[in-house]
């Protein structure tokens, strides 16, 4: 497989996610639009982001920051996170279990 010749999908407006899917994890691949947003939300699922290009505000459990090249962002079960694009993006997040509703 390579990353080239996997769709990508509109998850949420302006998020658009090539996503992979092993038995016990979900990764996926990011480009953000500018100014796109995720709201303030939780999951079950670990999720661990992690910023290749552009800046990201993103706020974890009450606690905001910005977060550009390099950085990487561990996201614990049920705490409440959103954030979003200061410029395009492009992210990457690990989630386990699989997202089932990305599938």
């Amino acid at each position: 497989m390579n990353l080239e010749d996997i769709p990508s999908k509109e998850i949420i407006p302006g998020y658009h996610g090539k996503l992979v899917h092993g038995e016990k994890m979900s990764w996926v691949f990011w480009d953000v639009e500018k100014g796109a947003q995720v709201p303030e939300h939780h999951h079950v699922h670990e999720q661990i982001m992690h910023v290749v290009e552009g800046k990201f505000e993103f706020t974890v459990g009450g606690s905001t920051n910005i977060h550009g090249p390099g950085d990487v962002v561990i996201i614990p079960s049920n705490v409440p996170h959103g954030g979003k694009a200061l410029t395009a993006c492009r992210l990457m997040d690990i989630f386990s279990p699989v997202r089932e509703e990305y599938k």
